[in-house]
């Protein structure tokens, strides 16, 4: 099981700007570094547009960074799910919310 994590614009119809996907098996590592509700669950947090994701993830992100051993703890133990992983899906989604500020978040679990 896997999230599914796009953006979209709408014209007359709705269109995806940018998609990304991540395991389940990363629900841990996410919810240490405060960012599960708001990427798994964008809706429990209010955010409905990239832009207001971005400082979000931009913390989360620095923090990732900053500290490696703890959360690399929160890695998959069969693999499916590892710090790196982690850290390029949050990287590319913030590239991503930069990009198309007025984007519409989607979140599909």
């Amino acid at each position: 099981m896997s999230l599914d994590f796009s953006l979209t614009k709408r014209r007359t119809v709705d269109y995806e700007l940018a998609s990304f996907n991540i395991t389940h098996n990363l629900v841990d590592m996410a919810d240490a570094a405060g960012i599960y509700d708001c990427l798994w669950r964008p809706e429990v947090c209010n955010i409905e547009k990239a832009r207001q994701l971005t400082p979000i993830l931009d913390k989360a992100l620095e923090d990732l960074i900053a500290r490696p051993a703890h959360y690399k703890q929160f890695s998959s133990p069969n693999g499916w799910g590892t710090y790196a992983s982690f850290i390029l899906f949050v990287s590319n989604v913030l590239e991503a919310c930069r990009r198309y500020p007025d984007a519409k978040i989607h979140a599909d679990r």
